[in-house]
C-alpha cells in the first residue's frame, strides 16, 4: 500500500511529538526515571492552572444544551464579541464580528489561514528561528517556507533587509510572532513598521502570531501589529493556551484585518475551510468571554515577584553563569534560546546532544535546528519548573556541559 502523504512532507511537523529525544524520555519515563522537562510550555504540567472563574463558567455552562450543540462555523456570537472589544483595547481598526474565527487553538486556524492561501509553489516568509507549526503547515499546504534571519546581537529582532532580499514574485505572506517563541524577544513599533512597509510594497498578507501578547516582563507593552495599518491585510492569532493558562481548553481565535476588499477570495476560502470543520468545540468557546472580560492574572505572575518573573530571572542568572553559554533575557513569552560558544562546545549534531544531556543528565530540552535555526549551537529551554527544579534542572545542565567540553577537547 502506498503511503498517503510522503514522509518528506512530515519531516518538521512536530518537533515535540517525534525523533529519538522524545522516544528515548517516554522510555525512560517507562523504566521509572523522573524526567525534568524543559522541553514544551504546557504550562498546566507545572502547575500553572487556568483562572478559577473560566473554570466554573465553563462548568456552569457544560450541562446546557448549548455547549452539547454545533455553534455557527466561525463561533458562538458572545466570544467572538468579545474578542472584537478586544481588538479595540489592542486599537485594531475596522474589526466585526464576522471578521473573528474561533478555532480549537491558535493551531487549527495557523492550518486554516496557510491552507486558504497557498498553491503549490508560493512561498512563505517565516521567522528563523520560528515556532515550527508555521514552516510545518506551510509545507502541508503546498507552499515553500523561506526563513528570514532574526539577529541575536539585536536582541533576536528580525533582520527586515534579510525580509527584503528574500521577497520573490512567489512570496504570498510574511509570519511574524511577537512576542517569540523561541526567544523570548518583543518588537518595538519601528520593527513591526519596517515589516509592514515591506507588505505594503509588495502586497503581501501579515500573518501575526501573538499568542503571549500578555506574558510581558519588566513593564514591556505589547503593540499589535494589525494596530499600525489598514492598508495591508493582517490575519492575527491569539488564545487562551498561555496567557489564561489554559492549553487544553483549545480556545484560540482568529481576526482578519486591514485591507480586505482585495481579499474576498481568500476570505471566501477561509469561511469555507471553516464550515468543512463545522465549528471549534463549544466548551472551550465558552471560556472566552469571561476570560477576556475578567481579572488579568497573568499581570501578577510576570511581577518581578510573580512567579514567571522570579524562574525567568533565576533560569536567565543561573544559565549565563555556565561557561561559554550566553542568553539574550526575554522580555515576553516562557522560553529562552541560549547559545552555547562553538570553541567550547564543538556541536555537530545538536539532536545528539540533546539526546546525550537527557541520557546523562535526565534533562529534556529541545535543540535549536528544532526551530528552522540553522547552526548546532543553541538550545531552548522553558522557565516554567518551579524555582527548585529550575535549579536542579539547570544545575544538571552545567555539569554535563562540563564533562562535553572536557570530552571534546
Amino acid at each position: 500500500m502506498k503511503p498517503i502523504v510522503k514522509s518528506g512532507k512530515l519531516a518538521n511537523v512536530a518537533y515535540d511529538i517525534r525523533g529519538p529525544v522524545l522516544e528515548k524520555a517516554r522510555q525512560m519515563e517507562d523504566e521509572g526515571h523522573k524526567i525534568i522537562k524543559l522541553n514544551i510550555g504546557n504550562v498546566a504540567a507545572f502547575g500553572l492552572e487556568p483562572p478559577d472563574e473560566i473554570v466554573q463558567d465553563m462548568i456552569r455552562n457544560l450541562p446546557s444544551q448549548v455547549a452539547a450543540g454545533y455553534t455557527d462555523s466561525k463561533g458562538l456570537f458572545a466570544p467572538r464579541k468579545a474578542i472584537v472589544h478586544y481588538t479595540q483595547e489592542k486599537r485594531i481598526p475596522g474589526v466585526t464580528v464576522d471578521d473573528v474565527y474561533l478555532g480549537n487553538g491558535a493551531s487549527e486556524l495557523i492550518a486554516m489561514s496557510l491552507n486558504a492561501l497557498l498553491n503549490n509553489g508560493d512561498e512563505v516568509l517565516i521567522p528563523a528561528p520560528d515556532y515550527p507549526l508555521w514552516t510545518a503547515v506551510t509545507g502541508l499546504s503546498g507552499g515553500t517556507p523561506v526563513h528570514y534571519m532574526c539577529d541575536e546581537q539585536a536582541d533576536w529582532m528580525p533582520d527586515v533587509a534579510d525580509i527584503r532580499r528574500k521577497v520573490t514574485a512567489n512570496t504570498r505572506a510574511i509570519v511574524v510572532i511577537n512576542p517569540n517563541n523561541p526567544t523570548g524577544a518583543l518588537y518595538p513599533e519601528s520593527v513591526l513598521l519596517d515589516i509592514i512597509e515591506v507588505a505594503r510594497q509588495h502586497q503581501l498578507i501579515v500573518l501575526v502570531d501573538e499568542i503571549y501578547d500578555k506574558t510581558l516582563y519588566d513593564g514591556n507593552v505589547h503593540t499589535s501589529m494589525a494596530s499600525l495599518a489598514d492598508d495591508v491585510l493582517f490575519v492575527t492569532f491569539n488564545g487562551l493556551s498561555k496567557n489564561y493558562r489554559a492549553c487544553g481548553y483549545r480556545a484560540g481565535w482568529m481576526v482578519v484585518s486591514g485591507e480586505k476588499r482585495h481579499a474576498k477570495d481568500y476570505i471566501e476560502g477561509l469561511n469555507m475551510l471553516a464550515s468543512l470543520r463545522l465549528c471549534a468545540n463549544t466548551p472551550g468557546q465558552l471560556a472566552i468571554q469571561t476570560a477576556l472580560g475578567g481579572y488579568q492574572s497573568i499581570k501578577d505572575l510576570v511581577l518581578p515577584t510573580g512567579r514567571l518573573g522570579r524562574q525567568r530571572d533565576l533560569a536567565h542568572k543561573l544559565l549565563t553563569e555556565i561557561p561559554g553559554v550566553t542568553c539574550v533575557k526575554p522580555k515576553a513569552a516562557l522560553y529562552m534560546f541560549p547559545r552555547l560558544d562553538p570553541k567550547i562546545y564543538p556541536i555537530q549534531d545538536d539532536q545528539q546532544f540533546a539526546y546525550e544531556l537527557l541520557a546523562e543528565e535526565k534533562v529534556l530540552i529541545v535543540q535549536g535546528t528544532g526551530f528552522n535555526w540553522t547552526q548546532p549551537d543553541h538550545f531552548r529551554v522553558v522557565f516554567l519548573p518551579n524555582s527548585d527544579d529550575l535549579t536542579d534542572a539547570i544545575g544538571r545542565i552545567a555539569r554535563f556541559l562540563h564533562h562535553y567540553a572536557k570530552r571534546h577537547h
